[in-house]
């Protein structure tokens, strides 16, 4: 895909987290800071103000730039982690203007390992990382069976799914959640929740 159905899709993101804003905000008043729904919906109606400024082939300048409102206009702990996936994912396609599904797992890949630096977090604590890296893992296995591009990306929601479920079952260890220790269990994360509505609108987005 180009930059113009790039733009399409990370538009299409706004779009998702504007509908579950407040299902995602509920989920952050049990364990968090009772913003996130909020302050991503925010985040991403300043991502669309800016691509539609912004006139360019280059699909890294697209995700840095998403990646950058996002840090400036996401508060909490939600802005830096999500800022930093994209700016990491931007510098990988860095003057390229095609993507494809290779691309799409490197850009994850690299977004996983940003979160993982900022957040000084792993898989296990009741983070998005919870359903980013089964995810990602779901999707590198797939894309070595020679599964379709679709296929491959309906197996990473799957596997997202999972893992905002397992996050119900842990105790949260990091940010404000891990302050209710115990109590935190029985809760889903807001930011696992988060990524699997924004990774099911790039499957649905990319399906015929």
């Amino acid at each position: 895909m180009k930059a113009e159905r790039v733009t399409e899709i990370l538009l299409a993101l706004g779009s998702k987290i504007e509908e579950e804003k407040d299902f995602l905000t509920e989920l952050d008043n049990v364990i968090g800071d009772g913003d996130h729904g909020i302050n991503m919906a925010r985040g991403f109606k300043a991502v669309e103000e800016k691509l539609g400024t912004l006139q360019t082939s280059d699909i890294g300048n697209l995700l840095k730039t998403t990646g950058m409102t996002l840090v400036s206009t996401v508060g909490g702990a939600s802005g830096p982690l999500y800022g930093t996936a994209f700016m990491k994912a931007g510098m990988l396609m860095n003057g390229k203007e095609e993507m494809n599904l290779d691309d799409f797992l490197s850009c994850l890949d690299a977004a996983v390992e940003g979160v993982k630096t900022r957040g000084k977090s792993v898989q296990g604590e009741k983070t998005m990382l919870d359903a980013m890296i089964p995810a990602l893992d779901a999707m590198k296995q797939a894309r070595e069976e020679g599964l379709s591009a679709p296929d491959v990306l309906q197996k990473g929601v799957d596997a997202a799914r999972t893992g905002v479920e397992y996050t119900k079952t842990i105790i949260a260890t990091k940010g404000r959640a891990s302050y209710l220790g115990e109590r935190s269990i029985g809760h889903q994360d807001p930011g696992a929740t988060s990524f699997t509505d924004m990774l099911e609108t790039v499957c649905a987005c990319i399906t015929p």
